[in-house]
Formats: structure tokens, C-alpha cells, sequence
């Protein structure tokens, strides 16, 4: 009776039509029901969640963050927060190691050799270049020079040819596409690959095997079509480069001499390898020192302030060496 009693006055409490006929079993039913109800109204309801679409659990949470960020102005414009402490920090940010780190033992031992606070003399830097060369094949060493020029204006497209010394070091493959009086003079010259029609052939089949391509202006129409072929690999032959000539075995000798074209590229730098690491200082030297009176000879008259702004020296796959002329 106590039971029912205490039952009874909850339900009271609870504005419950329930008197002392009813059971201790329905009223407790009618209590639970109570309950129930306030349980449902006070539960926020939940977000049903689709696979696609603005209910797509993606763009719930970038309406989420949407409005995190806009409340995070709100606070920052009302003066409650500082800007530097709405910050959300998703995690640590990941480490990033220096890039001579991120480079080979064997690279990082040669880097350590030069001192990147100096500017050494061209014969100091050839040396130093050679010596920290990491390959275990005869690397090529390159010069970059860095011009005070706008690759842009047609009087400053920095470019030229010539003949080093000494050679690069390398196998030169000349072709040479002409008739028949242009492939007699080429072959006695040294020339790799001579020919006409079986040329064209050749050509056709996008067959390329030689490092140089000469001819005389009046074949050059029958090249035009592979322009688009030879233009991107800088094999077309072209006038300034000396590659479109009468004289053929003239231009043969000089490509199989070690004959190099340089030009600036977009960013106004000249890349040109000048020898091999086994040439030794001497031979390097002379052929550095003529492509920088080359680059200087083509000096634009335009150019009022510094010309040639910064000299790098490095082999194939070394460090650099800043080199003052």
C-alpha cells in the first residue's frame, strides 16, 4: 500500500488522472508514458544524413566549418577574441627537412667542401667543381650565367655558337640532309648520316639518331613539315646556329669539333656544358673562358647596367660554385 501510495503521488505531481481503482501496475504504466514524452521533446532531433547533396556528411561539415569561421570574424570584430587566438590547430604541422638534408651522404660531403658565403676565382671554382663531382662517370661540367637581360625584347634573346678548344667531350652525331653533290662534300667531312629522299623517310617514321642537323636553304622547304618533329629537341637547322649554310663541310668539321649553341632561356640564364671533369683545369678554363667572351661579345646595346649579374659552375650531379669573372 505504501508502493501505491508513493505511485500515486508522483502521478499527482504529474497532473496524472489516475485514482486509488487503478492498479499499481497502470499507474506506473501511465507514470513511464510520462516520461517518455519529456525524454523525445527534450532530444534534439538528428540530421539523417545522405550520401549526396547538401545533407551529404561533406558539406554538413563545411557548413560546419562555414559557420565556425563567420562566428570566429564576429568574435574577432566585437573585440572578444584576439585574431591569433581563434587559430584552429588540426594537428602538428609536418616536419620539412632542409633540402641538403633530403640529398645523398656522398652529395652532402661535397657540399660541405664549399664555402657557400664565397665567391671564388673561375680557375678556383673549375677545381673545386671537379673535385666535388659525386659521379662515378665522366661528368660533364656546366656553366650558368645570369643575365641583366628581358628574354622578352627581341635585341636581348640572348644567343650564339662556337667552337670551344677543346671540345665538350662528348660523340657528336651529324646528319646532314641535302643532294647529291652536299652529300659527297658532308661525307668526306665526317659527316654520321647524309641523304635526301630516304632522309624524308627516316624523318617520317620519327626516327631520329644524330645529335646535329645541317642543310643548305634551298632543302629547308622540304624540312619545314618536320617542324614540329625537330623544333621542340632543338635539332631544326637554323641560320644563327650555323646549321643552314652552303658551305657543309665546313659546318660538319665544326659540329664534330665540339661547335655548342647557347641561348638565354625565359628566366635569363645561359646553361652550357664546357668540357668534362677528366679535361683537366687547364683545358677547362680556356673552354669557359671562350664562351663567356662569346656571351660578352653579344652584348646587347640596350643593356646600360650589369650584363652578366651571377656565375655558377657545378658537374652533372654536384653542388654549385659561385664564381666571380
Amino acid at each position: 500500500m505504501a508502493k501505491k501510495a508513493d505511485l500515486l503521488e508522483e502521478a499527482k505531481s504529474l497532473e496524472l488522472e489516475v485514482t486509488e481503482k487503478n492498479t499499481i501496475a497502470e499507474i506506473e504504466a501511465a507514470i513511464a508514458g510520462v516520461k517518455n514524452e519529456v525524454t523525445e521533446e527534450a532530444a534534439p532531433e538528428e540530421t539523417k544524413v545522405t550520401k549526396a547533396g547538401k545533407r551529404s556528411a561533406k558539406a554538413l561539415a563545411e557548413a560546419k566549418e562555414a559557420e565556425e569561421k563567420e562566428a570566429r570574424k564576429e568574435a574577432i570584430a566585437a573585440g572578444e577574441v584576439q585574431p591569433d587566438e581563434v587559430v584552429v590547430k588540426k594537428g602538428a604541422a609536418p616536419k620539412v627537412r632542409p633540402l641538403i638534408e633530403r640529398r645523398s651522404k656522398k652529395y652532402q660531403e661535397a657540399y660541405g667542401k664549399i664555402d657557400q658565403n664565397k665567391t671564388y676565382t673561375l680557375s678556383d671554382g673549375l677545381k673545386l667543381a671537379a673535385e666535388t663531382s659525386t659521379t662515378k662517370f665522366d661528368a660533364s661540367i656546366e656553366i650558368h650565367m645570369r643575365l641583366g637581360v628581358d628574354p622578352r625584347q627581341a635585341d636581348q634573346n640572348i644567343r650564339g655558337n662556337l667552337v670551344l678548344p677543346h671540345g665538350t667531350g662528348k660523340t657528336v652525331r651529324v646528319a646532314v640532309f641535302g643532294n647529291a653533290d652536299d652529300i659527297k662534300a658532308a661525307k668526306e667531312a665526317g659527316a654520321d648520316i647524309t641523304g635526301e629522299a630516304d632522309f624524308l623517310e627516316q624523318l617520317k617514321k620519327e626516327v631520329i639518331d644524330f645529335d646535329v642537323l645541317i642543310s643548305t636553304p634551298q632543302m629547308m622547304s622540304q624540312l619545314g613539315r618536320y617542324a614540329r618533329l625537330l623544333g621542340p629537341k632543338g635539332l631544326m637547322p637554323n641560320p644563327k646556329s650555323g646549321t643552314v649554310t652552303q658551305d657543309i663541310a665546313t659546318a660538319v668539321k665544326q659540329s664534330k669539333a665540339g661547335m655548342v649553341e647557347y641561348r638565354v632561356d625565359s628566366t635569363g640564364i645561359i646553361h652550357q656544358a664546357v668540357g668534362k671533369v677528366s679535361f683537366g683545369e687547364t683545358k677547362l678554363a680556356e673552354n669557359t673562358q671562350a664562351l663567356i667572351d662569346s656571351v660578352l661579345a653579344a652584348k646587347p646595346s640596350s643593356i646600360k647596367g650589369n650584363y652578366i649579374e651571377s656565375v655558377f659552375i657545378a658537374t652533372s650531379m654536384g653542388p654549385s660554385v659561385k664564381v666571380s669573372l
